[in-house]
């Protein structure tokens, strides 16, 4: 589905908006005000509910010069594109952002979206891996 948007050089708008809507559907139904894990299960349902095609809980590793040295473990990989790191805290803080974007720098996907739950609601945030200095 193609959307009139306002910012034609947004990555991937039409995933996003489907990832960003699902959550906002497990809000309206469950609430934000809950363990971490639950809130990824009922993601899963969403996200299978609308048809996307996405990985849970996939490992990354983390290597120097060719050997393993470290895993992430990312919440989702949404339609082999999207990294979707899920927080239930109070506000997004710096670490957040700093772990989404190693997560795509180690992935090598060009996208991540930031969600937080709370009992106030769902925010987000696009987060794009880090420029390579030449």
């Amino acid at each position: 589905m193609v959307r009139n948007l306002k910012r034609p050089d947004l990555i991937l708008p039409d995933l996003s908006y489907e990832i960003i809507g699902s959550c906002f559907d497990v809000y309206h139904e469950i609430g934000g005000k809950h363990k971490e894990l639950y809130l990824q299960r009922a993601i899963a349902v969403a996200f299978s509910k609308k048809g996307l095609f996405f990985k849970q809980q996939v490992i990354v590793p983390l290597t120097y010069q060719g050997v393993k040295v470290g895993k992430y473990i990312l919440d989702f990989i949404v339609g082999d594109s999207v990294v979707v790191e899920l927080k239930s805290s109070g506000k997004f803080r710096k670490q957040d952002y700093e772990q989404t974007k190693q997560y795509l720098v180690n992935s090598g996907l060009s996208l991540g979206l930031l969600i937080r739950f709370s009992e106030d609601g769902v925010t987000y945030q696009r987060i794009l891996p880090p420029t390579k200095l030449s």
